[in-house]
């Protein structure tokens, strides 16, 4: 095959999924010359499974990447067709805004942005080598035998390598929605010292909506609520509704008959799928003693019938799928348009890449998506983001941009997967963060936007918006700390039932004591002209700040750990007082600083005191 210079770049991204759109965005915008590969240009963000953005705390990686100039949040705003707040009757940190998209609307507005975006160019192909001079990337070549030369290399290769799809005993080498795999760099990744795993993952049904009965089912109508994006002004229109509805006894009964069929129990599937989003099959085995599972019938966009069947992916026959998805309140005479199916591909070892996502043994090579082994649009829109950044940030000769758990979702998901590793596909969950209340959707901006002011990340429109935003937040904040006036304070409490000697009472103070924003404002005419987010922020603020500032008190004592760098040459198998295990451990994960030492599986307190005492007695 005849070698030739395709181009030469600073940056090549391999795959334009959510994570590899991110990267190369970022890069681009940050003014370095940008090469988007990509196997299809028609699989452009392309949403493979469920055709939403955001959901419980993935919701809050998209406000991040927002807040740090992402595209995802702009780009689900526009093609919303039905925007919600998930888990409204609990408390502020753990609610989470979730989009059901528009999905071929999603994938044009995404390929549409790339196209217009200067320092960036999109090309066909399927890489099949990752080029390397004296142990650092200088470049890919493809299959046809082109050679984009470059100073860096994001690998954004979403499920496709050696992907394999399977459904009953029929196995396919192909990609999600039939998009051909990427054979190819899979060896050429062992060759370079990557650690290579196999994960699992999977989609339900497509169904013909005008053969689903709609009435026999639950409608979940979408809600008036801030959209994802900063900079998006208004709230979401909401034009299509969802519908749930369950599955029952006869449904388990022929996923029970049938498990003899079942890849994921005759064996045809031996890697690790995830947990948190298990089959329909799983969970009625797991389950056993539940009646019935939850159902979601969402719409795939504004230009089909197509309905997603959220909560039935299966890698059953299509002749078990047909019945089981029939057995269904509303889907008895439901027509399948595409059959459910799961997906094997290859993965990486995520110990083997640093905090900033580069590879630890090639200089270069970043890494970011379902390649780290994780699950999720935002989880790899969010990586993609952090390592086009930081592979920019390195050949501009600027400090990395590592995010601290206390900072950010993103910095939880991050060192999660650098720091423990994961041997199912990992998935974002609020329950991951130590420090959820200081990471509130609501405040993604206020936390973020700093870190990328002098960048041409942020846009002079998301500087203005932001600066506005800010003063209005911080103005609502003064107003609430300004005292009430005593005679409509002692109304207001035995009007609403608030407690308390109400001189030098401030509308802060009623809120502490339990009293409602809204009741607050109408009550005392205050903030008329205030938008209900900002003033629902400032409100959540007040109502948390002993929580927030012990929280606070946490986050300094850790950091100083954080700031505790560790020797890169440090040989931990020396070090006499560390456990074995301890040992181990850290020369496989390599830390950068004490504090990510602490959070490896398997190193424990006693170990760190050794390894503080070892840093001391050796400065």
């Amino acid at each position: 095959m005849t070698k030739f210079v395709e181009g030469q770049f600073d940056i090549v991204v391999v795959g334009a999924g959510h994570a590899g759109c991110e990267a190369a965005l970022a890069c681009a915008r940050l003014g370095l010359k940008t090469a988007m590969l990509t196997l299809n240009l028609d699989s452009i963000a392309f949403l493979a499974c469920n055709p939403s953005i955001g959901g419980t705390a993935k919701g809050h990686l998209v406000r991040e990447i927002d807040a740090l100039g992402g595209q995802m949040a702009v780009n689900a705003d526009k093609t919303a067709i039905q925007m919600r707040m998930l888990n409204e009757g609990k408390g502020e940190a753990v609610q989470s805004l979730r989009c059901q998209c528009d999905k071929n609307a999603y994938h044009r507005e995404m390929k549409r942005t790339l196209e217009n975006t200067e320092n960036l160019r999109i090309l066909q192909g399927e890489c099949a080598k990752i080029l390397v001079k004296d142990k650092k990337a200088c470049g890919v070549e493809t299959a046809y035998g082109g050679i984009l030369e470059a100073k860096a290399v994001i690998l954004a290769t979403g499920v496709y390598l050696n992907a394999e799809t399977v459904t009953g005993d029929y196995r396919q080498k192909s990609g999600p929605s039939g998009f051909a795999p990427a054979n190819l760099l899979t060896e050429n990744l062992m060759e370079l010292g990557f650690t290579v795993r196999r994960f699992k993952t999977g989609t339900p049904a497509r169904l013909d909506g005008r053969t689903v009965d709609f009435d026999r089912c639950t409608a979940q109508s979408g809600g008036e609520v801030p959209p994802f994006s900063f900079l998006t002004e208004n709230c979401i229109q909401n034009t299509k509704e969802c519908f749930i509805t369950y599955t029952n006894k006869t449904t388990h009964s022929v996923i029970l008959d049938n498990l003899d069929r079942s890849p994921l129990y005759n064996g045809n599937i031996k890697s690790a799928g995830p947990r948190y989003c298990p089959s329909i099959e799983t969970k009625v085995v797991r389950f056993a003693d539940k009646e019935r599972h939850q159902i979601f019938l969402e719409p795939e966009g504004a230009d089909t019938d197509e309905i997603y069947v959220q909560g039935m992916s299966s890698s059953m026959p299509h002749d078990i799928q047909r019945e089981m998805y029939r057995s269904v309140e509303g889907l008895e005479n439901c027509e399948i348009m595409r059959y459910a199916y799961a997906i094997e591909y290859d993965c990486i070892d995520t110990l083997d890449i640093l905090p900033t996502l580069e590879f630890k043994k090639i200089e270069g090579i970043y890494t970011a998506g379902q390649i780290n082994g994780t699950s999720g649009y935002e989880e790899a829109a969010a990586q993609g983001l952090i390592a086009g950044i930081n592979a920019a940030f390195k050949i501009m000769n600027r400090p990395p941009l590592i995010l601290g758990r206390d900072e950010a979702y993103t910095g939880v998901l991050i060192d999660d997967i650098v720091t423990k590793g994961t041997e199912e596909p990992y998935r974002m969950m609020t329950s991951r963060a130590e420090y959820a209340l200081n990471l509130r959707q609501d405040t993604a901006d206020f936390r973020l936007t700093p870190k990328i002011w002098n960048t041409p990340l942020l846009s002079d429109e998301r500087r203005e918006k932001f600066e506005k935003r800010k003063k209005s937040y911080e103005e609502v904040l003064s107003v609430l700390n300004t005292r009430a006036e005593y005679a409509k304070s002692v109304d207001f409490g035995e009007k609403y039932g608030i407690s308390g000697n109400m001189h030098g009472t401030t509308y802060a103070d009623l809120i502490r004591r339990g009293a409602k924003i809204e009741d607050i404002c109408t009550y005392f005419e205050i903030l008329q002209d205030s938008k209900k987010d900002i003033v629902k922020s400032a409100e959540t603020t007040v109502r948390y700040e002993g929580y927030l500032s012990k929280s606070r008190a946490q986050i300094e004592r850790a950091k100083k750990l954080e700031e505790k760098l560790l020797p890169k040459d440090i040989d931990y198998n020396k070090i006499e007082g560390l456990r074995l295990e301890a040992r181990e451990k850290l020369e496989r994960v390599r830390p950068v600083t004490l504090g990510q030492a602490g959070r490896i599986s398997g190193v424990n307190p006693a170990d760190i005191t050794v390894l503080m005492v070892y840093m001391a007695l050796n400065k």
